[in-house]
């Protein structure tokens, strides 16, 4: 089973306009509503690839109620802890041209008792799971040495943890040594003090947090695919070139595929070609974190992975 750890849970909503025009009224043409929090994503992509799910986080109010009724509308079974604080709204606006905006509600506080309580469930979680997945960000009242402390958990247990945060939480977590994490550009700047101005240099700065001790370090290029770094060599992944819908969700795409070959046994290579398709074929869907199987598929036959990245 893979789990998915969201403890900043959202009701995601896709708002399609004609044109965003700051000062006016303006007038919805399609809302789409979907459980949200990058975790959540995870879940659902994990389960559309056909893995077991569970996802686990905090979730409050009438919200909170909804989510789960999204996620069990959609097969994926809930072990939330349950806040008293309303859960959040994220909304993205997206424009006739392609553009995106997107508006991130901050996460309501979470008690000291509650955070206790998710520590508790977590441990079960973990026994039932071959691999976790770590994403996003936290609401207040969960400190930043959090995600470390349930990485520990998990490696403790055995098991393969993936993360994928940011800023001061990636910097303490990754003290903990995942399994894999996910940063792109900024993150691997800010991470290492660096400033990047190419492909070839991004590719370095990946092979130094490597070298911190995570078996595989996985870098988005956005359309122009993936870096990874692992025991087994550097690699790049290239997509099929797609049409693209909405690449919201395209990231946690990547990292539930990511999820399912560490669960499945495959090769990283195998992996990184994998994630490649099923990352594009959520670009192609409205719907933040899902994809049409005859995409993914259609994407996993043209998916390239090379070899030696600098190359290329």
């Amino acid at each position: 089973m893979i789990t998915t750890i969201t403890l900043n849970v959202a009701v995601d909503k896709a708002y399609v306009i004609e044109k965003l025009e700051r000062g006016s009224v303006m007038r919805v043409q399609k809302c789409t509503n979907t459980a949200g929090g990058k975790g959540l994503n995870v879940a659902k992509v994990a389960h559309l690839c056909g893995e077991e799910v569970q996802a686990g986080g905090f979730v409050g109010g009438h919200a909170g109620a909804y989510v789960e009724d999204l996620l069990s509308s959609e097969g994926i079974p809930a072990c939330f802890v349950h806040t008293k604080r309303e859960t959040r709204s994220c909304i993205n606006v997206l424009e006739a041209d392609g553009t995106s905006t997107e508006f991130l509600e901050p996460g309501e506080p979470v008690s000291e008792a509650e955070l206790i309580e998710f520590t508790e469930k977590f441990k079960k979680m973990v026994e039932q799971s071959s691999v976790i997945t770590i994403s996003g960000s936290v609401p207040k009242g969960v400190p930043v040495s959090y995600y470390g402390d349930l990485i520990r958990t998990t490696r403790e247990a055995g098991k393969k943890v993936v993360l994928d945060t940011s800023g001061q939480l990636l910097k303490e977590a990754i003290k903990a040594c995942p399994t894999l994490v996910k940063p792109n550009q900024d993150e691997i700047e800010d991470l290492l003090g660096i400033k990047v101005n190419n492909h070839k240099e991004l590719l370095e700065g990946a092979k130094k947090i490597h070298q911190m001790g995570i078996p595989i370090v996985v870098v988005s290029l956005g359309a122009e695919g993936s870096l990874v770094v692992c025991e087994e060599g550097c690699f790049l992944g290239k997509p099929s070139k797609i049409k693209v819908v909405n690449t919201v969700g395209c990231g946690d795409s990547m990292t539930a595929a990511f999820a399912v070959g560490l669960s499945r046994g495959y090769s990283v290579r195998e992996t990184l070609k994998y994630a490649t398709a099923v990352s594009a074929a959520n670009a192609m869907t409205m719907e933040t974190g899902s994809f049409r199987q005859e995409d993914m598929e259609n994407n996993l036959k043209l998916a390239m992975v090379m070899n030696d990245p600098e190359d290329h």
